[in-house]
């Protein structure tokens, strides 16, 4: 701890607090050290508690509008739910894609196309297959299933994906 020589001002480094005066080596002053004041440790909980709850609070807020930006800017998603597989009358086995197409946000949507990518091993596209799904309008917080069987046969694809078409393409 530090303390300062009420005279002359020459600061001193201490251990401890001493129980006795202390003496100032320059000019001779003597006086008591006071001990610092204890902080109080409920209120120094207290303090740590609210800063963490202000830091969980900032947090939650800012993934909130980050999910409101990201519903904003792209309000249908698409996803896969289920791959099954079904063979033709030439006995060639193909994948049905099953899924769903959800309206994220508070408005009505028209449903785009969707396009099917299926890959092979080295994750080059071996195919995209784009078709309509059942529903052409989702109202707000509203899905639609699809179903969907692919052309190309079940050994050349090792990975499928599902994107909604966009207005270019």
């Amino acid at each position: 701890m530090k303390t300062v020589c009420d005279f002359c001002k020459t600061e001193y480094s201490l251990d401890s607090v001493p129980n006795v005066p202390v003496k100032c080596a320059i000019c001779g002053h003597t006086w008591m050290v006071q001990r610092p004041p204890r902080r109080n440790s409920w209120l120094m909980f207290f303090a740590a508690l609210c800063a963490l709850l202000a830091a969980v609070v900032f947090a939650v807020a800012v993934m909130a509008q980050h999910k409101m930006r990201e519903i904003q800017t792209h309000p249908l998603i698409a996803e896969i739910g289920d791959i099954t597989t079904a063979t033709d009358e030439n006995g060639i086995s193909h994948f049905v894609v099953s899924g769903h197409v959800q309206n994220r946000s508070d408005q009505i949507y028209g449903v785009p196309g969707l396009i099917i990518i299926s890959y092979d091993a080295d994750n080059n596209i071996v195919d995209r297959q784009r078709f309509m799904p059942s529903a052409t309008l989702l109202d707000a917080g509203g899905s639609a299933a699809f179903t969907h069987t692919l052309s190309v046969p079940v050994n050349t694809v090792d990975r499928i994906s599902v994107e909604l078409e966009t207005q270019g393409g």
